[in-house]
């Protein structure tokens, strides 16, 4: 027996020594790892130190030599980014050596000056004002003391004071509500001779045409700077008629200085199978001077005179608005739209556009070739739509930025937007960005915003950056031509903050299919550079009108192929590219943001091959079915769009304003 046991101890003595040793190899394995992983934790987390509060708490995954530079690393769980972006302004302005674009840069540079100055105020709360949910709320309890006062009834007015002490624009307090009417009692002026291209089409030989026309409009609230406001229902008479050479009236809807399809009535009563609005008719029948040449008398007269039938006399309607004569139209909101009469007969019915509500037709404005006599509005709502109640109810966790999962991120999203389109970012936040893979963090999407000229405006965006977390905020005076400087802090955000591999660029009206933009970037190599979008070929650009591009500011006859700006996505290296030669004071900047991707995209494409993806599917105007991103849609088509794809499974559109 002692014998077994001094040959059991001398078996497993050898057993224990490799045990240790194999140990002390794991130990030093381990030592030799770690000290190739700090230096880079070390690194990483030097590289993001300009920003305030952002920062790796957790070392990140080694990554091997051999896999490319942009590979997307995987955030740590409930990290916290930064609010403000880190993209370094103040010395990237300088004026280029050549003199090219420095009118741009020079109003770059004191953008980011007033800007600075302006934010360093909203940090230090020196901005003393109630935040972005209150301010309404406070004014709304003075207008409730008196209701009757702040939400009348009835509205009447001569058309001396429409004139003098409203200048044409009648302002409705709570909007209009169902059965409200509106009776406005004027007379059309006599024609005048018009030159102006915009209005006259100008036959080869004629000096002028003589015009007639004016112009009721429903509008909205101005809720975007240089805009016109909205165009609930645009009304036009023209009585001495347009391209059609006969008297028309002309039905449309206007958001954000886009028009819909517009609903033209030209003498023909609307088909029988064409749909009503509240039982009524589209447009009525009134007498042509082509009438006895019409198809319905060209369908019928060869029956009536076989079967003998006897000539009836047809009670036929002129054209409701006749030079220098007195007429009374109404305007009522019905179950499905407006109906119109004119002199106590119905003429047109225009049905309700998905973008706008009875309320929010909160201002009547005339003008045009018409002398106002009188306004009378009546059954307006008896109390203000509850606006206050409704701030709250979005202020709810639910529509705040997911925390960021430890996974790789796929795609970021850069919105940009406006200070004050809080309405724009809610659908926003309500509609596309609840996708799965924007829950998942698969995707991310952030808003950028500049700073605005109201002080107050600038605190609600931090109060609202703070709560929803979802907003990046560059430093410096937003401007319509700086735009492209919110694209450059996205291509950063996306290459340092988040390291996606793809960066897409879309605005607050954009609604995005995230899904489907993902399978369309997936579709090229993941080693190849991408640029996808609704390319623009040979293009040129316009050198007269309102988006008029000077010489100074292009010279070339052509732009370089680019994708429109509603949407589009670049791969990272693109993005790190743009970013890197912003930096070095390199990057040319050009006023339109889409055409100064096109032109960086163009330059990097010399030495590295990018590939073009071009599909209508990013629709620069409005929507199509089956859509990428459609454009130009206002808050209530976002939500529509929303609801279609989640009920019906399908991307279909809201097209209708």
């Amino acid at each position: 027996m002692k014998i077994a046991k001094v040959e059991q101890s001398s078996f497993m003595l050898p057993n224990r020594l490799t045990l240790l040793q194999f140990f002390m190899a794991v130990m030093l394995l381990y030592l030799l790892f770690m000290s190739f992983e700090i230096p880079l934790v070390f690194k990483a987390s030097v590289s993001t130190e300009k920003g305030t509060t952002f920062g790796f708490t957790l070392p990140m995954p080694l990554l091997l030599e051999e896999e490319p530079e942009e590979q997307p690393f995987r955030v740590p769980n409930g990290s916290k980014l930064q609010k403000v972006s880190t993209l370094s302004f103040n010395e990237s302005f300088n004026i280029d050596k050549n003199g090219e674009f420095s009118e741009l840069h020079k109003a770059a540079k004191h953008a980011w000056v007033v800007g600075k100055k302006l934010w360093e105020e909203v940090e230090a709360g020196e901005v003393k004002v109630s935040n972005f949910a209150s301010n309404f709320e406070n004014e709304n309890q003075k207008k409730n003391k008196n209701s009757s006062d702040s939400c009348p009834n009835s509205i009447s007015l001569s058309g001396f004071e429409f004139r003098e002490n409203f200048k044409g624009l009648l302002v409705l307090p709570c909007g209009l509500t169902l059965w409200s009417h509106v009776t406005i009692v004027g007379t059309p002026r006599w024609a005048h001779a018009e030159r102006d291209p915009k209005i006259a089409v100008l036959r080869e030989g004629d000096d002028a045409v003589m015009v007639s026309q004016f112009m009721m409009e429903l509008q909205g609230l101005k809720a975007v700077e240089n805009e016109e406001p909205p165009r609930i229902l645009h009304f036009n008479p023209r009585l001495k008629g347009d391209w059609s050479g006969k008297p028309v009236i002309e039905q449309n809807t206007c958001y954000r200085m886009q028009w819909g399809t517009a609903l033209r009535c030209e003498g023909w009563k609307s088909r029988a199978d064409e749909e009503t609005v509240d039982g009524q008719v589209k447009c009525e029948k009134w007498i042509r001077d082509d009438d006895s040449r019409s198809e319905e008398w060209r369908a019928t007269w060869w029956l009536n005179r076989l079967i003998g039938r006897k000539k009836q006399v047809p009670i036929d309607w002129p054209y409701p608005f006749v030079e220098e004569k007195l007429f009374v139209m109404t305007v009522s909101a019905g179950l499905e739209g407006y109906h119109v009469s004119v002199d106590g007969r119905h003429v047109t019915s225009f049905p309700y556009r998905t973008g706008f509500a009875l309320e929010d037709a909160t201002g009547l404005s005339i003008n045009g070739d018409v002398d106002v006599h009188s306004i009378f509005a009546a059954s307006l709502p008896a109390s203000h739509p509850s606006f206050a109640p409704q701030v709250h109810l979005e202020l709810l966790p639910r529509w705040k930025a997911p925390p960021l999962h430890n996974v790789n991120i796929e795609l970021f999203i850069g919105i940009l937007s406006a200070g004050n389109h809080f309405a724009e970012r809610m659908a926003v936040r309500k509609s596309w960005m609840q996708h799965k893979l924007i829950k998942s963090s698969r995707v991310v999407a952030r808003f950028f915003l500049a700073l605005h000229a109201r002080k107050d405006i600038n605190v609600d965006i931090k109060k609202e950056a703070e709560y929803f977390g979802d907003i990046i905020i560059v430093p410096y005076m937003d401007h319509y031509d700086l735009v492209v400087l919110k694209t450059i802090a996205i291509c950063e955000y996306g290459i340092r903050s988040v390291a996606a591999k793809y960066i897409m660029k879309c605005d607050d009206d954009t609604f995005v299919r995230v899904d489907a933009i993902i399978s369309e970037a997936r579709k090229v190599q993941s080693d190849r550079s991408l640029y996808i979008g609704n390319m623009n070929y040979h293009h040129s650009p316009l050198r007269h009108g309102k988006w008029a591009v000077t010489y100074e500011e292009w010279v070339e006859e052509e732009y370089p192929t680019y994708a429109n700006g509603p949407g589009y996505i670049v791969s990272s290296d693109i993005a790190r590219f743009i970013v890197s030669d912003f930096e070095k004071h390199i990057l040319k900047l050009f006023k339109m943001e889409d055409v100064s991707m096109g032109m960086w995209v163009e330059q990097f494409n010399s030495t590295r091959p990018v590939e073009y993806v071009h599909s209508l599917k990013f629709c620069q105007f409005g929507c199509i079915d089956d859509y990428y991103t459609a454009h130009y849609q206002s808050p209530r088509q976002m939500t529509c769009m929303w609801d279609k794809l989640q009920i019906q499974g399908k991307p279909l559109c809201c097209n209708m304003r």
